[in-house]
This record gives structure tokens, C-alpha cells and sequence, in this order.
């Protein structure tokens, strides 16, 4: 295989999106706490490392049922991309995670070896049970927490932010999960929202996001006026496209709200 076509397999077997979304979301963290620009590059490293480990061992895992179900989204799947290449790469990711976490600082370091272990876990096994939510509320929640003892001499977050990015954690796992409800259950994945089936893990998914937006508000000062009255009225809309659309429409309403309470949730730090 041509160079170029490997990097983009390899790229596309590591989750991008969400990948990209939750390092994002970190240096947007990092960058309100005000750490400075070399810690907001080992946070922005640890992270993306962490990243791609959880999305290449997720697909690494999943391969013979990707492959079962026909998933032609998926490198590993198709055999555009080997599974002793992914798995060096992967790795690399694991020691660029230790090496990154604990350059910036010994407890925030574990603190976030912590959030990349359990998602590690989901995909292990914790994706098929009712306990699949877990690994997405721990790591999400400790995500904050992680970007603040990254600064040197500072103290835990105040607790409305890793109980909202707690709740967007587990709004992310659901809403993630509905496209893929039917493959997964093919191949023997029953998740929460798997034995929720689709209409039940709509509403939760909805009722958990809007209850972030709820916590980030009564929690923070420092989310301004104007902006809360903007997201809660974009959220209360998505809120109802969410329920009560048909097609992929839900799913992309339910993305929206897990963005807006992203934005209140570095606004409000």
C-alpha cells in the first residue's frame, strides 16, 4: 500500500472526530484556566495521544466484528490497514500518553492516565454491559479536573465542572451510539443504550445534555447573560427537533446541544 494511503487509513482508524472534538475541548479548558502556552501544548499532547490510543484499540478490538457486519467505514475491516501496523501505532500513542500526562504534573498525570484507562475499558468489554456509560462519565468528568492541576500550585476545579462534563459524557456515549444500535446488537454488543432501545436512549440523551446546560449555568458566575440566554434557547430548540424528528435528524440535534453545553462549559470556567 502507497505511503499516503496508509497515513489516511491510520488516520481514519483513530476516531478523528471525536478524537479532534475532545482535544479541542481540552485546549479550550487549558486555554480559559490560563495556563500557560507550553503547559496548553502538553495538555493539547497528552490528550491527542490518549486520543488516538482509545480510537486505535477500539478498532483493533472490534476488527472480526466490524468485518462480521460488513463496516466498510472501517480500515481494519476492509484490510486497508493492518492490524500489526495499528497496533504499533497504537503503542507509540500509549508511551506518548504516559510521557505527556506526567510532564504535566505527577497527579494531574494520573488523573488523566485514569480517563484514557477507562475508556480503555469500554472497549475491552464495559461497551456490553449496563455499566457503558461509566467509562464515558469518569473520563469526560475527569477531564476538567485534569486541565486544572495541570497548572502548577492549582487546586481541583470547582465540582458543577466535572459533574457538566460528567453529563455531557455520558448525553456523547448515548447519542454516539444510536446510528450503530442494530450493527452492534449483531454482533452481541448490549450497552445501556442498546437495552434502552433507540426511542428511550433518544430521550435520555436529550434529558442528560439539557441537564449539563442546567448544572453549568446554576453553577458558574462567569457564564455572561446574553450567552445563556442564547445556548439554554438554542438548547430548549434542540431539545424538541431531538424528540421529535424522524431520520438522523435527532441524532444531529443531539449533537448540537452536547456542543452548545461545550461552549458554556469553557465560558462558564
Amino acid at each position: 500500500m502507497e505511503p499516503a494511503a496508509t497515513v489516511v487509513a491510520l488516520v481514519r482508524s483513530a476516531h478523528p472526530g471525536p478524537a479532534l472534538a475532545v482535544t479541542v475541548l481540552a485546549v479550550a479548558l487549558a486555554v480559559s484556566a490560563d495556563l500557560s502556552g507550553g503547559r496548553v501544548a502538553l495538555v493539547a499532547g497528552a490528550v491527542a495521544a490518549g486520543q488516538l490510543s482509545v480510537g486505535w484499540s477500539n478498532d483493533l478490538i472490534d476488527r472480526h466484528r466490524d468485518r462480521q457486519v460488513g463496516r466498510s467505514d472501517k480500515p481494519l475491516a476492509t484490510g486497508a490497514l493492518s492490524a500489526t501496523l495499528t497496533a504499533r501505532a497504537c503503542a507509540i500513542a500509549v508511551a506518548a500518553t504516559v510521557v505527556l500526562s506526567l510532564l504535566c504534573g505527577l497527579v494531574a498525570g494520573v488523573v488523566h492516565l485514569g480517563c484514557v484507562a477507562v475508556a480503555w475499558a469500554y472497549n475491552l468489554g464495559l461497551k456490553s454491559t449496563p455499566f457503558s456509560w461509566l467509562p464515558y462519565a469518569l473520563a469526560f468528568g475527569g477531564l476538567p479536573v485534569f486541565v486544572e492541576l495541570a497548572d502548577p500550585g492549582a487546586g481541583p476545579p470547582p465540582l458543577w465542572m466535572p459533574v457538566s462534563a460528567a453529563l455531557l459524557g455520558v448525553g456523547a456515549h448515548l447519542v454516539n451510539a444510536l446510528p450503530d444500535l442494530a450493527d452492534d446488537e449483531a454482533t452481541g454488543v448490549r450497552g445501556l443504550p442498546h437495552r434502552l432501545g433507540p426511542r428511550r436512549t433518544r430521550w435520555l440523551a436529550v434529558a442528560v445534555l439539557v441537564l449539563a446546560s442546567v448544572v453549568i449555568v446554576l453553577g458558574s458566575a462567569a457564564v455572561p447573560v446574553w450567552l445563556v440566554v442564547v445556548v439554554l434557547t438554542a438548547v430548549a430548540g434542540l431539545g424538541v427537533v431531538a424528540l421529535v424528528a424522524d431520520g438522523r435528524t435527532p441524532f444531529q440535534a443531539a449533537i448540537g446541544i452536547a456542543l452548545a453545553d461545550a461552549v458554556m462549559l469553557v465560558a462558564g470556567r
